[in-house]
């Protein structure tokens, strides 16, 4: 007869019997199991309480097991890359193993599969990083339930109190990109978002005003734009401001990834970066190094901020409760070719 962890204590199939179960349900309960109704699973955790069942914690061990899962977007963009080189650095040197998943190749829009904890639970992991744009409200339930340590690494939405991250100064970003193109001489300056005011964006658009104020200029609506961060939705973004009555003469692009569809609609209207209008980016992925002309962007510390965040996960694994749940790291301006002042200055 299946009997609770401990040596004296209620059965499984007691619990399961008092809470009007079957024994592999409760089982699965006990054991962390996702594949349970909330209610069921609220229904017998009473029970179990109430029985006084006996469960060892997950993270109740002298010293963190030799395993962490990395769970990322999609394994297929450099930021992926940049963090899974961060953290595996970091987890070298504590003695730790990385096992790495990718999301969005079983899930839309980067949430995790149906059933993952299940596999966590498998596999005997302490602690889990993401570099996922956010969890769902069941799942940050889940970890908090079976005490499982995590880290969230550049959340685009701000997580639930309580929730430690790490993430890049995205203000301190925007108000340096917006700064440098002031120090050229541009007065009107427009900033192309991704979709919508995510904390990242929210972020680098909200320095951009605070650059834009301090030196006395206007921002007009017209000016702030939010799209999809996709070659083809910045191309459609910039044209639209290249058609207006009076079009910026330099741009921030709150991402990398956007910049060649802003250098594509700059071409079809005859416009030559930097001579006719500057553009700085955000995040110094690989690219901008490559592409033509090099790129001023915003280098975004991803390497850093997993490292930190595996650092941050190892307090978590050992009982340490950290000074900061939320920690940025500092962005720095790294100036290319693609910024120059305007051919004249517009007063």
């Amino acid at each position: 007869m299946a009997r609770s962890s401990g040596s004296t204590g209620p059965t499984l199939a007691v619990v399961a019997r008092e809470a009007g179960v079957s024994v592999p349900t409760a089982s699965k309960v006990v054991n962390g199991r996702e594949d349970v109704a909330p209610e069921t699973r609220r229904r017998v955790t009473e029970v179990l309480d109430r029985l006084g069942y006996i469960r060892r914690p997950r993270c109740e061990r002298p010293k963190p097991a030799a395993m962490v899962d990395l769970v990322v977007h999609s394994l297929d963009n450099a930021w992926s890359g940049a963090v899974l080189h961060g953290a595996a650095e970091a987890a070298h040197e504590a003695g730790l193993e990385v096992v790495v998943s990718a999301a969005a190749t079983r899930s839309p829009g980067g949430r995790l599969e149906h059933g993952w904890p299940d596999k966590l639970n498998a596999r005997g992991s302490s602690g889990v990083l993401f570099h996922l744009t956010e969890l769902a409200p069941a799942q940050y339930s889940w970890l908090d339930e079976h005490r499982i340590p995590f880290v969230m690494i550049d959340p685009a939405h701000d997580p639930p109190p309580g929730v430690p991250s790490v993430a890049a100064a995205n203000w301190q970003g925007g108000m340096a990109a917006t700064e440098h193109l002031i120090e050229l001489g541009h007065r009107r300056i427009a900033v192309l978002g991704g979709p919508g005011p995510t904390v990242r964006d929210g972020g680098r658009v909200a320095g951009y005003r605070s650059a834009m104020a301090a030196a006395g200029l206007p921002v007009p609506s017209a000016y702030v734009r939010y799209g999809d961060i996709s070659e083809t939705g910045a191309r459609r973004r910039m044209a639209e401001l290249l058609h207006l009555p009076e079009p910026p003469t330099a741009v921030f692009v709150c991402s990398d990834q956007m910049v060649p569809g802003v250098y594509q609609a700059a071409g079809e209207r005859g416009l030559r970066v930097p001579r006719d209008i500057s553009v700085v980016g955000f995040d110094d992925l690989p690219q901008a190094r490559w592409i033509t002309p090099a790129l001023t962007t915003v280098r975004q510390p991803l390497s850093e901020m997993a490292a930190a965040a595996l650092r941050k996960l190892l307090r978590l694994m050992t009982g340490e409760v950290p000074e900061a749940m939320r920690t940025e790291l500092s962005t720095r301006l790294m100036v290319r070719s693609s910024t120059a002042p305007p051919l004249r200055v517009v007063l």
